[in-house]
């Protein structure tokens, strides 16, 4: 059975009183990946044919079959006068590219710890989970650094007192976490300094630990931590989001997704009123190798398309169908209206369908991707956020604010451009790798 990769991220924690050799760890996982690339099978591609040469025409006039028989005979005789060559060797092929080896460096060892303490084993650690890690590290790099530095300077002076919360509050607003967060963070910080003081490592173990919490609400509202489809039933995800945030790269990517664990996959190019919007995602779904519902006609009706979709479905066994959706903010009116048709033929063709809605807000759009993400709310009925575009120019903290004030769940984050580069959301390898504490 295929790995699942959209439980990744979900075992729990280990005990608090087990201590744990992140080294050891560390080393053991990089043995078992390195085993794992020496003996992984290395494709032989086979060389294309080369196409056969044609023979040039012969000349017509006759001064031009004189000139060519005089060249002929000139070669000819060159030929005989010059001494005999020895045959080259025949071209050798180069060997085959062997996979790639993990490098146990400072990154490699950084994720192997976060693995480590959400309980994972050496043994089933791959390539690429660590891999993945590390490019959400690097992606949210810039707040880590701005964040990080500040709050060390801020706790190195000593323990936490009033003018330090103060500073803190400053250095939330910044990173785009929100007011209401921080005045909660703050607040709490507060309540524990008046029963006493925080050393510095305390401290930031507990702002960890508070942004943890904020990240985690909406499982105590009802939403499940993990978002995975069902298997063996028909699972239908909408995901809606403006154009330019990575709507139609992230179809593509969850796809990838849904192929590598197994799932049967389909597509719904359903975004029929942006130019060249279904040629896209006729491309990612080759890429993904998922086939792509649609309807060549201009400006076909989404609803129709979905229908088709889901009909296509229905009859194939499909276990997650993608619908790509219009984002056009510019009439919220129309697009309420199309998202809540699209619904009703869902709920009318699909009755024991799974349901979900997902938007998509590109990361760096920071306070504006919270007021895309009001507007989509009263449009699509969303279930959850995926988070695209966690690159340098991202300060991250745009994930708290998200599930603060509209309490819904992030249910994947984006951090590169590659087919794998996107994965299920965790709140503690995001807090990690936000304020590395």
């Amino acid at each position: 059975m295929s790995f699942n990769w959209f439980e990744r991220g979900m075992p729990a924690a280990p005990a608090a009183d087990t201590p744990i050799d992140y080294v050891a760890w560390a080393k053991r996982a990089y043995e078992h990946i390195r085993q794992q690339q020496q003996t992984e099978p290395v494709p032989v591609e086979t060389p294309a044919p080369e196409p056969p040469t044609a023979e040039p025409a012969a000349p017509t006039s006759f001064l031009a079959r004189a000139a060519a028989l005089r060249q002929s005979r000139l070669a000819a005789l060159k030929e005989a006068l010059a001494p005999p060559e020895t045959a080259p060797p025949p071209p050798t092929e180069p060997p085959p590219s062997a996979p790639p080896l993990p490098v146990l460096d400072e990154g490699f060892l950084w994720s192997a710890e976060i693995l480590a303490a959400q309980g994972r084993q050496p043994e089933e650690v791959t390539l690429e989970e660590i891999n993945w890690l590390q490019k959400l590290r690097q992606g949210l790099a810039k707040t880590r650094r701005q964040v990080l530095n500040q709050l060390k300077a801020i706790v190195g002076q000593g323990p936490l007192d009033e003018r330090a919360v103060s500073e803190l509050e400053t250095l939330l607003l910044q990173a785009d976490v929100g007011v209401t967060v921080t005045d909660w963070v703050i607040q709490e910080l507060q309540t524990q300094i008046r029963r006493s003081a925080l050393p510095p490592e305390a401290a930031l173990k507990l702002m960890a630990e508070l942004l943890r919490q904020v990240l985690d609400r909406p499982y105590q509202q009802g939403y499940a931590r993990n978002l995975a489809p069902l298997r063996g039933h028909l699972n239908i995800w909408l995901i809606t989001g403006v154009n330019g945030v990575g709507k139609t790269t992230t179809i593509g990517k969850l796809a990838h997704l849904g192929q590598k664990s197994g799932y049967k996959c389909l597509i719904a190019a359903a975004d029929t009123f942006r130019a060249a919007a279904v040629e896209q995602v006729k491309i990612w779904g080759e890429r993904a190798g998922v086939e792509v519902i649609s309807n060549p006609s201009p400006n076909a009706d989404p609803a129709a398309v979905v229908f088709d979709a889901i009909t296509a479905a229905q009859a194939r066994g499909v276990e997650l169908l993608l619908v790509d959706t219009a984002g056009r903010l510019q009439n919220k009116q129309n697009l309420m209206a199309e998202l809540q048709k699209i619904r009703r033929i869902i709920d009318k063709k699909a009755t024991q369908a799974q349901v979900e809605s997902l938007l998509v807000l590109d990361a760096t759009l920071g306070q504006n991707g919270l007021r895309q993400a009001q507007v989509f709310t009263e449009a699509a009925r969303l279930t959850g956020v995926i988070l695209t575009k966690l690159d340098s120019t991202a300060r991250g903290g745009i994930a708290l604010a998200i599930t603060q004030e509209l309490g819904l769940p992030i249910r994947f984050v984006g951090a590169g451009e590659g087919m794998m580069d996107l994965r299920p959301f965790s709140s503690y390898e995001f807090v990690e790798a936000l304020i590395g504490i």
